[in-house]
């Protein structure tokens, strides 16, 4: 949906196929006179101190030189401009280039790109060239055979499928389809998305700063699409030389022997020997979960030691109700006791997980591990990264770049508590980036900080769902697509009731405030959604920016069948920033209240607060009260964002008024 010239109409193009939606195409600018450097397609003054701190520097494929057109930008669902990091990518034809300048020494490269499905599904491969100052580097070869999901969730990889759920209320025709007449008629591809993938290369020799890293789209695509390229030196393998190597347990580093029996051996002799296990440089083909329990396993770091799997069809469903098995280290089951003191660092797991299927243990690292740490992997192609099922407690999670994930990267699931998931790198996900789910038994007293969650196509990048205790601080969040936004505190999914202190502070949330496309209207930056019951825990925001909102910064809401049942009452908002949205700073669609201190916004879009309560519209104003503790200034189209008329609870009612694109944010 465009809402003015910073987010064009879309031209829709056939291509191979498929109906897929491009921004509209604007041709090449000329070359940069110095790389571009970015954090989550922002100057990096704009997020200094929050978010990962990462080994590689991020350039946007549109700030290089390049030969084809740039797409975008964008911030609708269901196209590829839509998820591209910044919302903007350039788009190649066979034999046309984006050219990027390297902005320090590097001798590895990682490239996020999208290919066209093939046109039953599937996917297709494509080489793509690779050459640093004129002479060719090599060759990646690209793969969309991980990417594009359609259709009604758990969605599904044929273009070509009727819905998945016809019985269900879609969004597109406002209707039931098998309760309609006439049918009506979907459009195929249905609800296309997950467009992206990327892949990483060594280039054999260290590039200076200053050098030109050319990539120019092969013949084997009809286009291709380059969203951004990370630069970086890596350092020499790893060595440990009184470690357990699993090549003298009979594991195969050329990956075509399956290696899952002699990780085992090295596991059993590494504890009877109370050493380390080392995998040294290589592809280990496991295509099973290696249960680790009381054991160190240490690699020779992710860009040299590979752990990688086929997924592969169980004959008969597990207990847990899987129906296949993949690579993956798993911890025991908590109902056995879990397992402890397990410390995995430094290599990559890559699955071959294509498909949404929500009981399959198809995720990167699974199970229950206590007092435990996971530091330095690189994880994608799995279902989700990091499942964990508690009870379980004392877990640090730090350093990891996890990416091209069909759900979550990580989900902290069942009574997790005490557990830190710090410095990590986020991509790509098709669910939540980092979530805590506090069924049946709550999570308490975890952190997630200082991580970085980029372009999750669907859902939150961070969710918070019940519990106590816990804390959301420092992050970095870009690019929600849909069906969720930046931050997300909800009950719901059957969560326990958040109780004691929630903290959520010093984040920054970027291009977040996404279109609801079930309920038609806009998020915000950070949400909260009284569901299942109220939200009336002790619930501090601090420090947080709200950067370029589609829509709204903040929204407070209740589902319309419960909208006189449960209320989100006492949440605290002090030393805010907010830079731009669409629509207002404050939505508040739910029975409660909330205070503000120190507030302050600029480029407001539409009135500052949109105040419909729980749409009781009574004489005595909305059921949702608004408290200002003072300091609050700014605002944008209206007039002050925070303004006396509108306190204490104003039915200020409107919840589609026209969206006015801010310009880019910049240093306040």
């Amino acid at each position: 949906m465009s809402v003015n010239a910073r987010w064009p109409v879309l031209a829709t193009a056939s291509l191979v196929g498929l109906g897929l939606v491009f921004g509209a195409g604007v041709p090449a600018d000329a070359a940069p006179a110095a790389p571009v450097v970015t954090r989550a397609g922002l100057d990096p003054a704009l997020v200094a101190g929050r978010g990962a701190t990462v080994d590689f520097a991020e350039q946007e494929a549109e700030n290089a030189t390049f030969t084809g057109s740039r797409i975008g930008p964008d911030r609708a669902a269901y196209t590829v401009a839509g998820e591209a990091s910044g919302r903007t990518a350039v788009k190649l034809t066979p034999g046309q280039y984006v050219e990027f300048v390297l902005p320090a020494a590097a001798n590895a490269i990682t490239v996020r790109y999208s290919i066209p499905d093939a046109p039953t599904g599937g996917g297709i491969t494509a080489p793509l060239k690779v050459a640093v100052n004129g002479k060719r580097a090599g060759t990646m070869t690209l793969t969309s055979q991980y990417a594009y999901l359609y259709n009604q969730y758990p969605f599904s990889n044929d273009p070509t499928a009727d819905l998945l759920h016809p019985d269900w209320w879609i969004t597109e025709c406002g209707c039931v389809p098998s309760a309609t007449t006439p049918t009506p008629e979907i459009v195929k591809p249905f609800r296309p998305m997950h467009f992206f993938d990327e892949q990483r290369m060594l280039l054999g020799r260290t590039y200076r700063a200053g050098d030109r890293i050319r990539l120019t789209a092969s013949a084997g695509a009809a286009w291709t699409v380059i969203d951004l390229l990370d630069s970086q030196l890596v350092a020499r393998p790893h060595v440990d030389l009184v470690a357990a190597n699993v090549l003298l347990f009979g594991a195969d580093p050329t990956g075509r022997r399956d290696s899952a029996a002699a990780f085992d051996r090295a596991i059993a002799f590494a504890k009877r020997a109370r050493v380390e296990v080392y995998v040294p440089p290589g592809t280990f083909q496991v295509n099973r979960h290696v249960i680790v329990d009381d054991v160190t396993i240490e690699g020779a770091g992710s860009w040299y030691t590979i752990i990688k799997g086929r997924q592969v069809t169980l004959a008969e469903p597990a207990p847990d109700g899987s129906v296949h098995t993949g690579v993956g280290f798993y911890g025991k089951d908590a109902a056995d006791g879990g397992s402890r003191n397990v410390h995995l660092k430094g290599f990559t797991i890559e699955g071959d997980v294509r498909e949404r299927i929500d009981t399959d243990q198809v995720n990167g690292i699974g199970g229950a591990l206590s007092d435990s740490s996971i530091e330095g992997l690189f994880i994608r192609h799995t279902k989700v990264g990091m499942w964990f099922d508690g009870p379980m407690r004392n877990l640090r999670v730090t350093g990891n770049v996890i990416v091209d994930q069909i759900a979550d990267a990580l989900n902290f699931h069942t009574g997790v508590t005490n557990a830190v998931v710090r410095n990590n790198f986020i991509r790509n996900t098709g669910d939540d980036g980092l979530a805590m789910w506090s069924e049946k038994t709550a999570n308490a007293g975890n952190t997630f900080d200082h991580n970085t969650v980029q372009t999750p196509t669907l859902a939150n990048g961070i969710a918070i769902y019940g519990g106590t205790g816990n804390t959301v601080s420092d992050n970095l969040i870009a690019d929600p697509v849909r069906e969720g936004s930046g931050i997300h505190v909800g009950s719901r999914f059957g969560a326990e009731p958040f109780a004691g202190e929630l903290t959520i502070k010093n984040n920054t949330v970027v291009r977040a405030g996404t279109f609801e496309l079930n309920w038609k209207i806009g998020l915000g930056a950070i949400w909260f959604y009284a569901l299942d019951k109220s939200i009336d825990a002790r619930i501090r925001v601090t420090g947080d920016h709200y950067l370029d909102s589609t829509y709204n910064a903040i929204m407070l809401v209740s589902d319309w069948g419960v909208k006189d049942l449960y209320s989100i009452n006492g949440v605290a908002f002090q030393d805010i920033r907010v830079d731009g949205t669409g629509t207002s700073v404050l939505s508040a669609r739910v029975a409660g209240s909330a205070s503000f201190a120190n507030v302050d916004a600029r480029n407001v879009g539409a009135v500052g607060i949109n105040n419909c309560g729980s749409f009781g519209f009574k004489p005595t104003g909305s059921e949702f009260t608004v408290t200002d503790l003072g300091g609050n200034d700014g605002g944008g189209t209206t007039g002050p964002w925070l303004a006396p008329w509108e306190l204490p609870n104003t039915i200020t009612c409107d919840d589609r008024p026209p969206v006015v694109a801010p310009p880019a944010p910049t240093t306040w």
